[in-house]
């Protein structure tokens, strides 16, 4: 049976953790970038856009993500 309309994830969630041992979690990637060859790669990203927008509005610099995995997945 197919879904309803508007019943499809807009957002993939996202744990991660940076090199300086900090996580945040549920951090949100539209799930139209997500899928295909790339898989999660472009969530990487996405992420660290954001994580640079943040840093310039803040004046600190950003931290290198450590690892990147999908919220409520199980850890490899």
């Amino acid at each position: 049976m197919a879904n309803k309309p508007g019943t499809q994830a807009r957002f993939v969630l996202f744990d991660v953790i940076y090199e300086d041992g900090s996580r945040r979690s549920n951090r949100k990637v539209p799930a139209e970038l997500l899928g295909g060859l790339d898989g999660d790669l472009p969530a990487r990203k996405e992420i660290e856009a954001q994580d640079n927008e943040i840093a310039k509005a803040s004046g600190k610099s950003a931290l290198p993500i450590a690892s990147l995995q999908r919220a409520g997945g199980k850890k490899r």
